[in-house]
């Protein structure tokens, strides 16, 4: 082979590299896989089982399906049920789809949802909303595909409701096993879990609308650490992270053409949870004291790097009837100590649990510099989210913790005997039982405005603020939702473009 043939072979070698990192780089560009980030790991996989909203983030329209779907805005549409009609919104009929099954090749039908409702409304359900499975007097099957619904007070939102990770729908013989090896009717299966680093799953390809999923897989990266979420987007290995913590770097992703940002509203009431049941925080003129000395504005500063809105009590701006109870309980230090030594408590002690999201570690370095200046000492005390589960929410072995609470419509969570504030009031309860009966919107509204007012003025918890979330993805990412009625991670809506 002559100099010149050499040459020529190099040249189109080349040029055959080129086009093999071209066409390499176009398979790069439609790829079907998807790496998320997540702050936290979940415990289990079963939503109908525990309270960590990790759980829904990961099963929820993925693994798992409910009657009806969630979307951005707030509204609902159908899922496993293709419509439903109420006269009152005391009797609901759901008419269920004929395609779906399970994953283990069980049917789909009333007598399913029949047996999920009963389930989540039994003596042993540890379901977080078996208030509202309880409060069905019936559940009626007039034929395979129809479901009706017999409830004891008008819920105009229920269909909301039940497109909640706790309204899922499961199968029978699979539930026991459900939070390590889930089985429902959704596009995707576990793959596999590696604890304490990352979860997989795999498209489903006997989904009834197999055709119509893009992302063929998708692993969950659980990332604590506000600075590795920064750097796992950065690098690319991470493709999008709802919810992410990256608010004091996040010029560097607005800038970057790589990535989309968006900040979105929430549902979601970040508090100071206090113990009504200890003394002296039984006494609501402590409780009141405590409200006072915290300035929710350098809270929202410090804890959530300014993206949040100042709440006054369990309610946010957006829901139905909300009302700025702000004032009730505003920032004021010298009424504070006044307040205490009104109570006759002196040098006040107590200690403060914290989870590990950065909003509560963050907020209690915060808190506890506010708390000090009128006479407070607080110790902080950080726990892993496994012990805030089980001592804090289940044993309520706590003086005060920081928590957001990111359901919609939790605020019959002060009608519970049993909640982990314990709070009893005759007079929440009369006015929410009230509130349940009460179909017309407005009247509905009145009083829930009404109830709003109730809970500010007994300083259940120091209400702080409505977060604001962050989500930073890939700009070629479509489907990324921006607002979070419910903390999901709907796969089924994601493609690359």
């Amino acid at each position: 082979m002559d100099r010149r043939s050499v040459l020529l072979s190099g040249l189109a070698w080349t040029v055959g590299a080129g086009a093999l990192s071209l066409q390499a780089g176009c398979a790069k560009e439609r790829k079907s896989d998807l790496t998320l980030g997540m702050v936290l790991e979940p415990p289990g996989l079963d939503p109908t089982a525990g309270a960590a909203s990790a759980i829904s983030e990961i099963t929820l329209y993925n693994i798992f399906e409910t009657l009806t779907k969630i979307q951005p805005d707030g509204s609902v549409q159908p899922l496993l049920a293709e419509k439903w009609e109420s006269a009152d919104q005391k009797t609901w009929t759901f008419h269920l789809r004929k395609d779906a099954r399970f994953h283990n090749g069980e049917p789909f039908n009333a007598e399913t949802v029949k047996f999920s409702f009963e389930r989540a409304a039994g003596e042993k359900s540890t379901n977080k909303d078996k208030r509202l499975f309880a409060s069905f007097s019936g559940i009626s099957t007039p034929d395979a595909y129809t479901v009706v619904l017999q409830g004891t007070e008008p819920n105009p939102d229920l269909p909301f409701l039940l497109g909640q990770g706790t309204a899922i729908i499961v199968e029978p013989k699979s539930v026991a096993s459900n939070a390590t090896a889930p089985v429902g009717t959704g596009p995707y299966l576990l793959d596999q879990w590696r604890k304490g680093a990352s979860l997989s799953l795999k498209k489903w390809p006997e989904y009834r609308a197999a055709d119509k999923i893009a992302i063929q897989a998708a692993t969950f990266r659980f990332i604590s650490d506000t600075a590795a979420q920064a750097a796992a987007l950065l690098s690319g290995d991470v493709d999008l992270f709802s919810r992410v913590q990256v608010a004091r770097s996040l010029d560097q992703f607005k800038t970057d053409k790589r990535f989309q940002v968006l900040v979105g509203a929430s549902r979601a009431k970040t508090i100071l949870a206090i113990n009504n049941a200890r003394k002296p925080l039984d006494d609501v003129r402590v409780r009141r004291a405590i409200s006072a000395a915290i300035d929710r504005k350098g809270v929202i500063d410090g804890a959530a790097d300014g993206f949040g809105v100042p709440i006054g009590s369990y309610y946010v701006p957006g829901a139905l009837g909300y009302v700025d109870t702000t004032g009730v309980n505003p920032y004021d230090p010298e009424k504070a100590r006044l307040l205490l030594q009104e109570a006759g408590v002196k040098d006040l002690k107590i200690t403060i649990k914290l989870p590990p999201p950065p909003y509560a570690r963050q907020g209690g370095e915060v808190i506890a510099a506010m708390l000090a200046k009128v006479g407070i000492t607080a110790r902080l005390e950080n726990i892993e989210w496994a012990q805030w589960l089980s001592n804090v929410y289940g044993q309520k072995d706590y003086d005060m913790t920081i928590i957001s609470h990111v359901e919609p419509f939790d605020f019959g969570n002060f009608a519970k005997p049993d909640y982990y504030w314990n709070y009893q009031s005759e007079a929440f309860n009369a006015l929410f039982a009230s509130i349940n009966q009460t179909a017309d919107p407005e009247q509905r509204a009145r009083q829930l405005a009404e109830a709003q007012r109730l809970v500010a003025s007994d300083a259940v918890s120091a209400y702080l603020y409505q977060p604001q979330w962050i989500t930073v993805g890939s700009s070629k990412l479509k489907g990324v939702w921006k607002d979070m009625p419910v903390f999901v991670n709907d796969l089924s809506a994601l493609s690359w473009g």
